[in-house]
């Protein structure tokens, strides 16, 4: 088995394929800079199972600061999950912040990575590179309209990888994620948000009037397409994939869908659109079912109700300090 080297790990998909890798009897390394996006406690929590297996170890720090390439010695694999989230908050001042944790983060990684041998790197980029998807599915090699700033922070990492792999070679691979939900889903994204808010009986906020529509991917999909190619044989050029769900639907019908599986109705509150926030992603998914035997296996009604019973249950254990 191999060492492998996850950055986020503390995060929403980064904890969950730590677990995956844990499981599977690989070593790993965890980096997390455990930034205030939201609650340490959280993200404690999200490493519970990790934190007492003696073939996990947590370095706590912030990529664009420590020293990679001691870090990156003896790793086998890469995953690079580390990066700031978020369409709405990524306009105005805080742009500095997603330029440094999306872009300056993955170039200094980049090179301890071309200077260590690593046999493999994953990059989790976004769906949200491509814009708009112009009403069907949309194809890795489609013209890559950013729609936000965010988007476009993710898209700059990914020229820097293509970059480092053309010049450097770097065998690295680029994964385009597609709306990732289930346990563990960070606080403010959509379908923790209403969970939240419907399980309290309080109204539930959606942006935009709710015909937006997403695909989703459950977060063990996710997971199995970025184990996949960490395995994969990398080629002479970086390698880009879609992961999708293959399941579509509104907003609107995420919202119907929480509330029969809590057994409630909520009250909706629509507000104004969120510049940025693409009308519709759709993931053509031929590629990666080709090359890296990827295949979504979660429906949307299972994860809905897995990611709620999580939701309860989380919300009656005791906090961790």
């Amino acid at each position: 088995m191999s060492k492998v080297l996850v950055t986020g790990a503390a995060g929403f998909i980064g904890s969950h394929l730590v677990d995956r890798l844990l499981v599977e009897g690989h070593e790993v390394v965890g980096v997390d800079s455990f930034t205030g996006y939201y609650a340490r406690n959280i993200k404690r929590r999200n490493l519970s199972r990790a934190l007492v297996h003696k073939r996990f170890r947590l370095v706590e720090g912030d990529l664009c600061r420590m020293q990679l390439r001691a870090i990156c010695e003896g790793v086998d694999r890469i995953a690079h999950l580390a990066g700031e989230p978020g369409v709405r908050s990524s306009w105005g001042e805080p742009f500095e912040i997603y330029l440094e944790r999306n872009v300056y983060a993955t170039q200094r990684l980049l090179e301890a990575v071309s200077a260590s041998g690593t046999r493999r790197f994953v990059y989790a980029s976004s769906s949200s590179v491509y814009g708009p998807d112009g009403g069907g599915p949309v194809a890795e090699d489609a013209t890559r309209r950013p729609a936000s700033p965010y988007g476009l922070s993710k898209l700059a990492a990914e020229e820097l990888i293509d970059l480092y792999g053309r010049e450097r070679g770097v065998p690295a691979t680029v994964l385009r994620y597609f709306t990732v939900y289930g346990p563990r889903q960070r606080p403010e994204m959509a379908i923790s948000r209403f969970i939240s808010l419907a399980s309290r009986g309080e109204a539930v906020e959606v942006f935009g009037d709710g015909t937006q529509m997403r695909e989703m991917t459950y977060v063990s999909d996710v997971v199995d397409a970025t184990v996949a190619a960490l395995e994969a044989r990398p080629g002479d050029r970086p390698r880009v994939y879609n992961v999708g769900g293959g399941s579509r639907t509104t907003v609107g019908n995420l919202v119907e869908l929480v509330g029969e599986a809590l057994g409630e109705r909520p009250e909706v509150r629509y507000e104004t659109r969120v510049p940025g926030d693409v009308h519709s992603t759709w993931a053509d998914l031929r590629r990666a079912a080709r090359e890296l035997g990827y295949e979504p296996r979660v429906s949307l009604e299972e994860g809905v109700g897995a990611q709620i019973r999580w939701a309860l249950a989380e919300r009656r254990a005791p906090s961790l300090a």
